[in-house]
């Protein structure tokens, strides 16, 4: 197993998400505590010691079962992990009554990792408002021990990441971010990395694979990379690339199978980073998926003088992208949630005033309609 040096920790670079653990009879919410205990012991005989949980996973079920399945193991042999829920703003006051039933479900008395989590545009002003307590109480517990480290997850863009990070960032330990090959253009994930190393933040990476997305490429894009290093598989190249980030701490994955927990193990017993030349391949087939789902936006703001609605129409644009690559998904939702109705883009009247000063020559108002269907 390949380990990172975290502070006074050496933490696995790989490291098992109770989010997707195996279930029973496809309910989420009834976890297969027998599968689960089988892939816990081979991470842990393998030398996984990063176990990463939260409130809401498995229908709140997670948290007591990982801890459970963790219970046979001496404390000190894993670093546990789990997360504030702030996605619900009604658990914005009840943080002290929630963390302590976190304690009890997981069966701990300290936390080694404990993340604000899943920092979005929904949220970010809920985090920041200091009525609630809930940095003053989390940084409390720290002071306490009840916290070894304290960080936080973003599903948020670069500008919400950048406000929480203005408020909190010389006490945030480590920032959680999703990151791939997909993403780190198209949720400019590069530009994340950057803005957390400015705060010495080191990154923790989620949905390597993008939700199982990249585990199986078209046909064309695998042999393309089988040909520059054919003994790597598939998946291998996304946690290859993630390897080539010297940034990268902690990368988390939800197996939900052995033989994802086998392979993946089995990919992290050596540390092979890309070189420049499989970088670039893996890089421009990223790029050719995105062109085959996305309008071309770069962001230029041309259109923006000219909106009569006065839409942020390459945000929108954004946000399509990103419900279109997704087939739809929490990150659009969320961020649609963020906006006012008046600027949502069924708001979009059609004019093209937009279209005509646009470089890529998008049609916008076709777009933001297709969008706004697509929203009923």
């Amino acid at each position: 197993m390949v380990y990172n040096s975290f502070q006074e920790l050496k933490l696995s670079a790989l490291g098992l998400g109770a989010m997707r653990l195996p279930v029973m009879e496809g309910d989420d919410s009834r976890i297969d505590e027998a599968e689960s205990q089988r892939l816990v012991d081979y991470a842990m005989e393998q030398g996984i010691n990063f176990y990463d949980t939260a409130w809401g996973y498995h229908g709140g079920n997670s948290e007591t079962v990982l801890g459970k399945l963790l219970s046979k193991y001496p404390r000190e042999s894993y670093c546990l992990a789990t997360k504030f829920p702030g996605y619900d703003p009604e658990n914005f006051t009840k943080v002290e009554e929630i963390f302590e039933e976190q304690l009890k479900k997981c069966g701990v008395e300290y936390f080694d990792f404990y993340f604000f989590h899943n920092v979005t545009e929904k949220n970010i002003d809920n985090y920041l408002n200091k009525a609630y307590g809930v940095f003053a109480f989390l940084k409390k517990q720290k002071e306490l021990g009840r916290i070894k480290h304290l960080g936080f997850s973003a599903h948020g863009g670069l500008k919400t990441m950048r406000r929480f990070l203005a408020a909190y960032g010389p006490h945030m330990e480590f920032g959680m971010i999703q990151l791939n090959y997909l993403d780190y253009t198209f949720q400019q994930a590069r530009e994340k990395i950057a803005l957390l190393s400015e705060y010495d933040v080191p990154v923790w990476v989620m949905e390597p694979l993008r939700g199982g997305k990249l585990a199986a490429l078209p046909q064309e894009y695998a042999q393309r990379l089988r040909a520059i290093r054919p003994e790597e598989t598939i998946p291998g190249w996304a946690f290859r690339f993630l390897q080539s980030l010297p940034e990268v701490t902690v990368t988390l994955s939800g197996m939900s199978n052995f033989q994802q927990l086998r392979d993946n193990i089995r990919t992290y017993e050596t540390h092979a980073p890309l070189n420049r030349e499989e970088m670039d391949a893996i890089l421009g087939v990223a790029d050719e998926m995105l062109k085959q789902k996305t309008v071309p936006c770069t962001g230029c703001k041309y259109c923006l003088n000219y909106c009569e609605q006065e839409l942020d129409i390459p945000g929108l644009l954004g946000i399509y992208n990103e419900h279109s690559v997704t087939g739809g998904g929490f990150l659009a939702e969320s961020a649609l949630a963020a906006l006012p109705e008046e600027k949502r883009p069924q708001a979009c009247i059609g004019c093209k005033k937009c279209e005509e000063v646009c470089p890529q020559e998008i049609k916008i108002s076709e777009t933001l309609a297709d969008f706004a269907e697509k929203l009923k």
